[in-house]
């Protein structure tokens, strides 16, 4: 059942090892491309008429720009979701899969999209934090891995708030559902997100310019540039690529009291480099560099329904600038020993983030008892990984073993400076002058793990696997209230993550598969009373099935996932002050069904629907648990999401091809509770049900695209994130308008 995969074919060995150099801390995730599949025997003469002209049409265009090719499904999509190169067909597990063209027809601009354009997927977007089928991170410990795994190229990116980027010359999106630890460690326990970049072609010079503007309601201007161009060095074995993006502008919250207007625009600088080198048929090595730096006068989440920065009567005004600078390195070498592939993917992370409060006086205005204050924060983290994978994609039997080591630092500083009331009515002020306060925590975490997973053609028709991963981390936590003295603390943390998996083809081009599989995120330390916390371990059963047609894909899947020592966010009062700690909460069972159908009814035409409906709820509290309660849902799960979608791809002209997109997001709402909080809001808190329509269209006109687009084209106005910690919840982005010009070469 295993299709030849494209990197058994000698002729195209060269293209799977272009796609071999970035990938970075956690293995192979390079190169995925869209290969053209043959229609199936039973197409229409229509549609094989129709595909024919389009794909006729594309290639009488070839070199003078990117004319979109009319979207046919039985267009074979390559993925290498379980670190090998398939066909997403084959792959026994549910997913989402986007091209870069498709992310950019839905709307999806910024990482937060994703919460809107992918069902099932939700982020807290105050902390960052990842969730996906109502697995993630619900503690505010900046030292915490994530339980959703974040990647670039295959580089694992430990804190997804390290990185405020576009969506930079980007090939695919592929967000894979579900625990997978085996193949991708501790960070994966409920799913990955993996955005795969585009690689250097070893054969020819291309690229393009791009300018993009655009509005937002009640808000300011917005400016976009990128500039991407390919380029051998020596023909068929060296070439470089190289992306910059550029953004400046765009806020739409103001600031009055502190005289500030559209204070959340962003000043981003986002450049890729890589080098692709093939001296021989066996052997590539692949480098990348990625550098960010971005800023924003004022920190997302800190708004009222008019848009404006006033948390409301009973607390403080706060206005957070933020600085981000973020690199990536990466080096990835590939031998193919004929039997099998050897990969070695070496990263190297840094990350320094910056973001100050000011907490602006007033009256009988509050939070958590600070009458004013500055608060100067830091972040620094480096991370360095290095893995080492060997893998063969058989006609029959497919198989990858291989080994990651990881050493990561994170620490946080904070300098402050506070008029605060401790004691007293936490909304009356007391007066008394806290100066030159200071806090520093330090984390490290050394984990190595050992893997391997395989899958084996039983019959023609029937698959079966099996995969395993052996995860130990020690990590140590330095905790000072003042410098020079501190309390450390350490632990070690081991897990044995299974996987079993089949599946069947019971018709042509139709599968049938179920899996069960285990995720495992390490405990931690809290930073007072420096109580410890236990792993989360994670284990999901799943059913679906995955087909296709001449004019029709479908697939759907169904859930239970068992989610132990669930690590939730607390308040605690420890000496008169009130502090955020991380506790485990008991057993929380989510279970659901995800469903996506893509249908063409004619030629062009194209009409989607992806859907998801979640039941979440504690059903087993801790003993030391005095907060959570069992019936109550977990966080950011909402419980009916879905995508609606219309893309019609035609000719304006036989030379001309254009398109039109429109899409519908809508998510319910997701709930926050936190009994512990003495905000009158804190039981429980919610954000809105969303409703948001985006449309766009383009045609090219020989090297030249252009397009026109808006999102939130009814300007709705409605909260995305419950949490109302020190801020009000984020509210959707006001409707955006703009124009984009692309010159192709």
């Amino acid at each position: 059942m295993f299709r030849k995969n494209a990197a058994a074919d000698p002729a195209a060995k060269s293209n799977i090892a272009r796609a071999l150099l970035l990938s970075t801390a956690i293995g192979l995730c390079s190169g995925v491309t869209a290969n053209a599949q043959e229609a199936d025997a039973q197409a229409s003469a229509d549609v094989d008429a129709a595909t024919a002209e389009a794909n006729a049409s594309v290639d009488a265009n070839a070199g003078e720009g990117t004319a979109k090719k009319r979207r046919m499904f039985l267009d074979e999509v390559v993925v290498t979701a379980q670190r090998r190169s398939e066909d997403q067909q084959d792959v026994p597990m549910a997913m989402t899969v986007m091209s870069g063209d498709d992310m950019r027809d839905a709307g999806l601009n910024q990482f937060n999209d994703l919460a809107l354009v992918v069902p099932n997927v939700s982020i807290n977007t105050d902390w960052f934090t990842l969730y996906i089928r109502g697995v993630g991170t619900s503690e505010v410990n900046v030292m915490a891995e994530q339980a959703v795994a974040y990647m670039i190229d295959g580089v694992y990116v430990s804190r997804v708030e390290f990185l405020r980027s576009g969506f930079l010359d980007v090939d695919q999106l592929e967000v894979l559902k579900g625990p997978q630890g085996t193949l991708y460690g501790q960070g994966a326990a409920g799913g990955v997100i993996r955005f795969i970049t585009a690689d250097p072609v070893l054969d020819k010079v291309e690229g393009k310019v791009k300018g993009e503007l655009y509005t937002v309601s009640d808000g300011e201007m917005g400016q976009k540039g990128e500039f991407v161009v390919n380029a051998p060095i020596v023909e068929d074995q060296l070439a470089v690529r190289l992306a910059v993006g550029l953004e400046s502008g765009g806020g739409w919250i103001d600031q009055p009291e502190a005289g500030i207007e559209d204070g959340n625009g962003t000043d981003l600088v986002n450049a890729r480099g890589k080098i692709l080198w093939v001296p021989t048929e066996n052997f590539s090595a692949k480098a990348m560099v990625q550098v960010q730096r971005a800023k924003t006068q004022l920190g997302m989440g800190y708004e009222e329904p008019d848009r404006a920065v006033d948390v409301g009567p009973d607390r403080s005004k706060v206005m957070i600038p933020k600085k981000f600078d973020f690199d990536i390195y990466n080096l990835e070498l590939t031998y193919d020993f004929g039997f099998a592939e050897l990969t070695s993917s070496t990263t190297q992370i840094d990350h320094d983030h910056q973001y100050p409060f000011s907490y602006i006086p007033r009256e009988g205005n509050y939070s958590y008892g600070v009458v004013e204050g500055n608060d100067d924060r830091f972040v620094k983290a480096e991370q360095f990984s290095q893995e080492l994978r060997l893998s063969d994609a058989g006609e029959k039997f497919a198989w990858t073993i291989g080994a990651f080591y990881s050493d990561g630092d994170r620490s946080l500083t904070v300098d402050y400076e506070y008029a605060y009331a401790p004691g007293a009515d936490l909304y009356e002020g007391g007066g008394v002058l806290y100066d030159d306060l200071y806090y520093y925590s330090a984390s490290t975490s050394e984990s190595y793990s050992l893997f391997a997973d395989g899958a084996y053609d039983l019959t023609e028709k029937l698959t079966v696997g099996a995969g395993l991963r052996y995860f130990h981390d020690e990590q140590t936590s330095l905790i000072e209230y003042a410098p020079g003295t501190g309390t450390e603390l350490s632990d070690t943390f081991q897990s044995v993550d299974p996987r079993l998996y089949m599946t069947y083809e019971y018709a042509p081009d139709t599968t049938l598969y179920a899996s069960a599989g285990s995720g495992f995120r390490s405990g931690g330390f809290n930073s007072a009373p420096f109580d410890p916390y236990d792993p989360e371990n994670i284990l999901t059963y799943e059913i679906g099935t995955k087909g296709s047609t001449s004019n029709l894909q479908y697939d759907v899947a169904v859930f239970f996932t068992e989610y132990k020592d669930m690590v939730r966010r607390r308040l605690t009062e420890v000496n008169g002050a009130f502090l955020a700690e991380s506790s485990n909460i008991g057993k929380v069972e989510v279970k659901g069904v995800e469903a996506g159908l893509a249908y063409q009814p004619t030629s062009g035409l194209t009409l989607s629907v992806n859907a998801a409906y979640l039941d979440s709820e504690i059903v087993e509290t801790a003993d030391t648990d005095q907060v959570n309660e069992v019936g109550d849902p977990t966080d950011y799960t909402p419980e009916l999401s879905y995508t609606l979608g219309v893309n019609y791809d035609f000719d304006l002209t036989p030379d001309h091809p254009a398109f039109v997109r429109v899409d519908f997001n809508h998510r319910d709402k997701v709930t926050y509770i936190d009994r512990s909080s003495f905000l009158p809001s804190a039981l429980p808190q919610s954000s809105d049900a969303l409703n948001l329509l985006n449309a766009r269209a383009g045609v090219q006109l020989g090297q030249f695209d252009l397009e026109v687009f808006a999102t939130n084209l009814t300007d709705e106005n409605k909260s995305i994130d419950p949490y109302q910690g020190w801020a009000n919840a984020n509210r959707t982005r006001p409707r955006v308008v703009g124009v984009s010009a692309a010159f192709n070469f």
